[in-house]
C-alpha cells in the first residue's frame, strides 16, 4: 500500500467529480456553436446534450456493480480512461452522429464515476467526517462546472472553439489516473475480499492512527462482511426496501427539480430573456464561482446540520426561486428589471441545489444500502439518476419551445415541493451514523436475527 495523506485520498477520490462537472456542464456553452456549425435542430441539440446522459447511464449500470467484484478503485482507474477518451473523440468529432458517439462513450465515465466515487469516499471516511468527506464529491462537481463556464467564455471568439472546450477534459482525466494509482483500495472491500492486514493498514491511515477507533471499526466491518454478496433479489427484498426507496426516490426528485436544465441551458436562458451570447457566458461564469462558493460552505456544515433537513430546507429555497423566476420570465421581454429579477433567482435557485441536494444526494446513496449490495444499490440509484437526468434534459429543448421558459419552470417548481412530502415522509436521517449501524437499523427493522452487535440497535434509527 503506497503512503500518501489522507487530504491526498480524498483529492484524487473525488476528483473524478472535477470531470463529472466539466464534461456535463461544458456543453452549455458549446451548444451554442455546436448547432450553428453543424446546422442542429432543437431535437438534435436535446441530443447532442443528452447523448452524455444516456451514456452516464450504461457506465452506471455497467461499471458500478463490478466495483463489488473488482474493487472501487480499479473502477476509479478504468473510468479514468474512458474520460480521456470521450473527451479527445468529441473534440475531433467530424460530424453529429460522430459526436453523438464519442459523447456517449465520455458519459459512461461519468456515470462509472458518479456511482463509484460517493461509494469509495463513505467508505473510506470516519463516520464523523463522512457527510463532509463524501460531499466533496460535489464541490468537484461544481468546481468542474465552473472550469467548464471559464473555457467556454475563454474560447468562445475561436471558430473551432468548442472543440477546444469539449477535448480540454482530457488533461483532468490523465491526472486523474496518475493519481488514481498511489489510492488505496476502500477496506471494507478488502475485508470482504480476505486481506485483512491490508484493511487494517488503510483504517489506520485514514483514522490518523487511533487504533481504538481502527479495532472498533474493523470489527464492525468484518461482521457485515461475512454476509454473502447479494444481488437483485435482496437489492429489492423487504430488509433493503426503505434504503432504496430513498436512493431511487432522492435521485428522481434531485433531476426533476430542473437543476441540470439550468445548469446545462443557462446561457440559453440568458439569451432568452435579452443578454448577448457573451454576457450570458459572462454570466455563468458569475453564477459558477456563486456554486463552488456555496457548495464549499456546504461541505463544512454537513455534518454539523442533520440531511433531512438541509433537504426539505433546499427544496424550499428552490421552489420559491423557480416560481419568481417564471413571474419575472413573463415580464422579461423589454424589461431590464424582470431581466435582472430572472438572474437573480436564477443564482440563488442554483446556490440553494448546490448546497444542499447536489451533495446530499450523493451522500445518502453512498450510505443507506448494506456492504453486500452498496455497489449494486448505488449504481442503480446512480442508473435512475441519470435516465431521468436524460429525459428531463431531451425534452427541455422542446418543452421550452412549446410553453416558454416562464411557464416551464413552474412546473419544476411545484415538483420541488412533492420533493419536500417524499422527505418528510419516506426518507430516515443518517448523518454521524456508522454504516454498519444503518446496515443493522435495516436488518432489525426487517425482523432479521440480531447478532451480538446489534442489540443496541432497533428499527427506531430508521425515523
Amino acid at each position: 500500500m503506497h503512503k500518501v495523506s489522507t487530504g491526498f485520498v480524498y483529492f484524487f477520490g473525488a476528483l473524478g467529480g472535477l470531470l463529472f462537472g466539466y464534461d456535463t456542464g461544458v456543453i452549455s456553452g458549446a451548444i451554442l456553436f455546436i448547432q450553428k456549425q453543424l446546422r442542429l435542430g432543437s431535437w438534435q441539440q436535446g441530443w447532442v446534450v443528452s447523448a452524455v446522459l444516456l451514456g452516464a447511464v450504461l457506465g452506471a449500470a455497467i461499471i458500478g456493480p463490478m466495483s463489488d467484484h473488482y474493487g472501487r478503485r480499479k473502477l476509479v482507474l478504468l473510468s479514468s480512461v474512458i474520460f480521456f477518451v470521450g473527451a479527445l473523440g468529441s473534440a475531433f468529432s467530424p460530424e453529429f452522429w460522430t459526436l453523438i458517439l464519442s459523447r456517449i462513450v465520455l458519459g459512461m465515465g461519468v456515470g462509472a464515476a458518479s456511482a463509484l466515487i460517493p461509494t469509495y469516499l463513505s467508505e473510506l471516511s470516519p463516520a464523523d467526517k463522512r457527510g463532509t468527506v463524501s460531499s466533496l464529491f460535489q464541490l468537484m462537481v461544481m468546481t468542474g462546472i465552473l472550469l467548464a463556464y471559464i473555457t467556454n467564455y475563454s474560447f468562445s471568439g475561436f471558430y473551432y472553439g468548442w472543440r477546444w472546450m469539449l477535448g480540454f477534459a482530457a488533461i483532468p482525466a490523465a491526472i486523474l489516473f496518475l493519481g488514481g494509482l498511489l489510492l488505496p483500495e476502500s477496506p471494507r472491500f478488502l475485508v470482504k475480499t480476505g486481506q485483512l492486514e491490508t484493511a487494517k493498514q488503510v483504517l489506520d491511515q485514514m483514522n490518523h492512527h487511533d487504533q481504538a477507533a481502527v479495532d472498533t471499526e474493523l470489527k464492525q466491518i468484518t461482521q457485515q462482511a461475512s454476509i454473502k454478496s447479494g444481488g437483485w433479489h435482496e437489492l429489492f427484498g423487504k430488509t433493503v426496501r426503505p434504503a432504496l426507496v430513498i436512493g431511487v426516490g432522492l435521485a428522481i426528485f434531485q433531476q426533476v427539480m430542473g437543476c441540470n436544465t439550468v445548469l446545462y441551458y443557462a446561457p440559453t436562458i440568458f439569451t432568452d430573456v435579452g443578454f448577448g451570447v457573451s454576457a450570458a457566458l459572462l454570466a455563468h461564469i458569475g453564477i459558477g464561482i456563486f456554486n463552488v462558493i456555496v457548495t464549499a460552505i456546504a461541505v463544512a456544515v454537513m455534518d454539523k446540520i442533520d440531511r433531512k433537513k438541509m433537504l426539505i430546507g433546499g427544496g424550499i429555497g428552490m421552489g420559491v426561486c423557480l416560481l419568481i423566476m417564471s413571474i419575472a420570465m413573463k415580464f422579461s421581454h423589454g424589461s431590464t428589471t424582470a431581466a435582472i429579477v430572472c438572474v437573480i433567482a436564477l443564482t440563488i435557485y442554483i446556490a440553494f441545489f448546490s448546497a444542499t441536494w447536489g451533495p446530499v444526494m450523493w451522500v445518502m446513496i453512498g450510505e443507506v444500502f448494506p456492504l453486500n449490495i452498496r455497489g449494486l444499490g448505488n449504481s442503480f440509484s446512480s442508473v435512475v439518476n441519470w435516465g431521468a437526468n436524460m429525459i428531463v434534459s431531451l425534452t427541455f429543448p422542446p418543452l421550452l419551445n412549446l410553453f416558454g421558459t416562464g411557464s416551464l419552470f413552474i412546473g419544476y417548481g411545484i415538483l420541488c415541493f412533492v420533493a419536500i412530502w417524499f422527505v418528510h415522509a419516506r426518507v430516515f436521517e443518517t448523518r454521524n451514523r456508522s454504516l454498519e449501524d444503518i446496515e443493522m437499523s435495516l436488518r432489525a427493522r426487517a425482523g432479521e436475527p440480531e447478532t451480538s452487535t446489534d442489540k443496541t440497535v432497533s428499527s427506531d434509527s430508521l425515523n
